[in-house]
């Protein structure tokens, strides 16, 4: 007997809103947007409608279709949704425009692992094969690997096989490599970075993007973007578990999805959800861990969880794999220095340069590579004796078309980053931003080192800009990299959220010498940190004072002519 899957949906809600069920903000902020779009269903700001029966549809076919692993596989138990997987389900299949087509295209679920994702995930791929009334509907299970993308793919095959009651209603069967049905000339099949041959030229109803956060490049990804553009109402289904590269397509997308959750932008046809703990819940306490696993106690075992969670609390080196497996939290290297969701509360996206207009001003240079990321970062001082920060980085465009580089093109055509021609940074976009600084701020001192900019700086310091020598020393570095740390704890240093910059505090390894001293490394060379190092020069000249470390440049006392 088919259950009423919206009133389970909206009870969840429900719960989630008053406490019953322990949820994350992002959770909480998912169901808040569903109340919201019910409200003002229909109206000429949202031209959207709710159909109970398509939302039901979806989760009824789904808990049609049979268990394939495990000890409920051996008992032939059929699926059964959990209330959190009906609340998604209903909503990203519910809505529909003007058209009577479906308003969700993209749908991002981040969660740990155990909570049946495979399962509910192969459930949709059949779905939108079979009974999503699309002809001709191309299906793809894709990753980066044959055998990743083959998971999703190999349950649904097996699925249909045990389900005669699926082959006959919708005519669906299969072969040794596809799912299909013939008489709507529809296909499921998996698909792979390393299967070879060409992947241009799909027709794309359905992607399933399994554990997007280990797709070290966009190629997959984009495959599939790009190849849904001829449907009406194609559908990217995203299934990941936090990782560690936040220059990636998945950190990108989730990215995205917390400023459409927090209504800092707005795109109805993108649903997302992340099943994770606050950042200011304590990763070793019982109580949070259920609020990471929305599973808990179904197919998450909580024994084996506090198993887990003890081995992570005495042995570092199994820290960060439970944070990200089991709380879905996203972590750096092993021995990353900026705790990230403290410096991610620094964030505030209405911050503006122009807000600043008049104020004392600090900025660092880091243009140690011309063939690479030169930054520009600028400390403006606050009332409260803290600061806020500004960035701007400078790329050259042939780095930014390498293909191991495809995270500088997204953030240049996000405006993130200054693309300069050819082979090396072009600094004279670097003097004409400095100049543009220097008319709207009240700038101290530009620190640099010498090692790149000398010719920069003698032409600035006949612009009459305050440049100032900064070797990048432990003996320099080390106390306002210390500074730093306070700061962002204290929630004294501000930042606009800039997503280039957070990726490079990431990657900052602080390296202690026998003095206590530190210094800021990155572990690989892809590991970019060129905005960290400027921002702490800056900070650097910021607390400078009498009998500081850092040294005068000989442009403080001579003449120079070029």
């Amino acid at each position: 007997m088919a259950r009423d899957y919206v009133p389970i949906a909206m009870e969840y809600i429900r719960q989630v809103l008053e406490g019953e069920i322990p949820a994350c903000k992002w959770v909480r902020r998912a169901c808040e947007r569903q109340l919201k779009d019910l409200e003002r269903e229909g109206t000429d700001e949202f031209p959207y409608w709710f159909e109970p029966k398509l939302a039901s549809r979806v989760c009824r076919f789904i808990e049609l279709l049979p268990h394939v692993k495990g000890e409920w596989a051996r008992e032939r138990k059929r699926l059964e949704l959990s209330p959190w997987q009906i609340f998604r389900l209903t909503t990203v299949f519910g809505w529909i425009n003007q058209e009577g087509y479906r308003r969700f295209k993209t749908a991002y679920n981040e969660m740990p692992r155990k909570q049946g994702k495979s399962s509910e995930t192969s459930g949709v791929g059949l779905y939108l094969l079979t009974a999503d009334g699309e002809p001709g509907a191309e299906v793809y299970s894709a990753a980066t690997t044959r055998d990743q993308a083959q998971i999703t793919w190999k349950d649904a095959k097996q699925m249909v096989d045990r389900t005669p009651g699926l082959q006959g209603r919708f005519g669906v069967a299969t072969s040794s490599h596809t799912v299909y049905v013939e008489h709507t000339n529809s296909v499921f099949r998996s698909l792979s970075r390393d299967q070879g041959g060409n992947h241009d030229g799909l027709n794309v109803h359905g992607g399933l993007i399994d554990e997007l956060h280990a797709h070290k490049t966009r190629e997959i990804f984009d495959v599939i973007e790009t190849g849904t553009g001829a449907r009406k109402q194609p559908l990217l289904w995203l299934i990941t578990t936090a990782g560690f590269n936040r220059a990636g397509i998945c950190y990108e997308q989730r990215a995205y999805v917390t400023k459409i959750l927090e209504g800092v932008v707005q795109d109805e046809s993108y649903f997302g959800i992340i099943y994770t703990i606050d950042d200011d819940d304590d990763w070793t306490d019982p109580a949070s861990w259920a609020k990471a696993n929305p599973n808990w106690g179904v197919s998450v075992n909580p024994e084996d969880i506090e198993r887990k969670a003890r081995k992570a609390m005495t042995m570092a080196a199994a820290t960060n794999n439970f944070l990200t497996k089991h709380l879905n939290v996203w972590v750096n290297a092993d021995t990353a220095w900026m705790d990230l969701q403290a410096w991610e509360r620094c964030g505030n996206p209405a911050l503006t340069l122009e807000s600043c207009a008049g104020r004392k001003a600090w900025i660092g240079l880091d243009l140690a590579s011309k063939i690479d990321i030169a930054a520009l970062m600028v400390v403006v001082e606050d009332d409260d004796g803290g600061f806020t920060t500004f960035g701007k980085y400078y790329i050259p465009e042939d780095a930014a078309e390498d293909g191991r580089n495809q995270h500088y093109a997204g953030w240049a055509r996000q405006g993130l980053v200054t693309l300069t021609p050819g082979a090396t940074t072009d600094f004279a976009f670097i003097e004409e931003d400095l100049r543009e600084l220097a008319s709207l701020l009240d700038i101290e001192s530009v620190g640099f080192d010498p090692w790149q900019a000398t010719y920069l700086a003698t032409r600035m310091l006949e612009e009459g800009l305050p440049m100032i020598e900064y070797r990048q020393t432990v003996q320099n570095m080390s106390e306002p990299m210390k500074t730093l740390e306070a700061l962002t704890l204290e929630q004294r240093i501000r930042h606009n959220g800039d997503p280039v910059l957070t990726w490079m505090m990431s990657n900052v390894v602080a390296h202690l010498d026998a003095k206590d001293n530190i210094y800021p490394r990155k572990e690989f060379p892809e590991n970019k940190i060129d905005g960290v190092v400027a921002l702490i020069m800056a900070l650097g000249r910021a607390i400078r004072s009498e009998g500081d470390q850092v040294q005068p440049s000989i442009y403080d006392t001579s003449d120079v002519t070029c």
